[in-house]
């Protein structure tokens, strides 16, 4: 079973429907125990950082999170479930889960924020999740702060600056675009990671 986590946070629905488009058996669950016996884990998000910080804390899921990444078992993140699993964000004082290290910070000055709508990703490193997708193939984003490109960074995108759009370490991995709201290529990612799961 592939948990989706709810913790009052994203678009929950849409990522449940795109995973089982898929052929994932997937549920949304705020149950720490159902977490922690999933298969795999998926970590939606939208809002702000302080927000989903502090509801992952109310919620008794922040440690059944960073429990599960210590596993071999897959953890996908996605948008603001990307931003949490590093260790910082300039949106907001709270730390974040410290799955990756560094941290968000603002898009610049330059240009509109927040991102929203198409942009290319490059394939920096290559994943089995993205093998099939090329590079350059556009994702869609809904975002204000972003990572810069780091070791993890498996993907980047240019908007003022170039930062990181699907990041990768070991069991994780993380896109700063929504793949559920990125048409075939979008489900293609989440169909590598279904099949992972096995």
């Amino acid at each position: 079973m592939i948990a989706i986590l709810d913790y009052g946070m994203g678009n929950l629905r849409s990522v449940l429907r795109a995973v089982t488009h898929v052929g994932g058996d997937a549920q949304i669950t705020e149950d720490t125990s159902a977490v922690a016996k999933a298969d795999a884990l998926v970590v939606p998000g939208v809002g702000h950082f302080g927000a989903c910080m502090r509801n992952l804390r109310d919620r008794g899921l922040s440690e059944p999170v960073r429990a599960f990444a210590g596993t071999d078992r897959p953890l996908f993140g996605v948008c603001l479930g990307m931003q949490v699993l590093f260790e910082s964000s300039e949106e907001n004082a709270a730390g974040g889960l410290g799955l990756l290290h560094g941290g968000s910070r603002k898009l610049p000055a330059s240009v509109r924020v927040p991102h929203m709508g198409w942009n290319s990703v490059d394939w920096l490193e290559p994943h089995p999740y993205t093998r099939g997708v090329p590079s350059g193939t556009p994702f869609y984003f809904a975002h204000s702060f972003a990572a810069p490109v780091a070791e993890s960074t498996v993907g980047a995108t240019e908007y003022g600056d170039r930062f990181s759009s699907a990041v990768a370490r070991g069991n994780l991995f993380a896109t700063q675009f929504h793949p559920e709201k990125s048409g075939e290529a979008g489900l293609a990612l989440y169909e590598a990671f279904v099949k992972e799961v096995g």
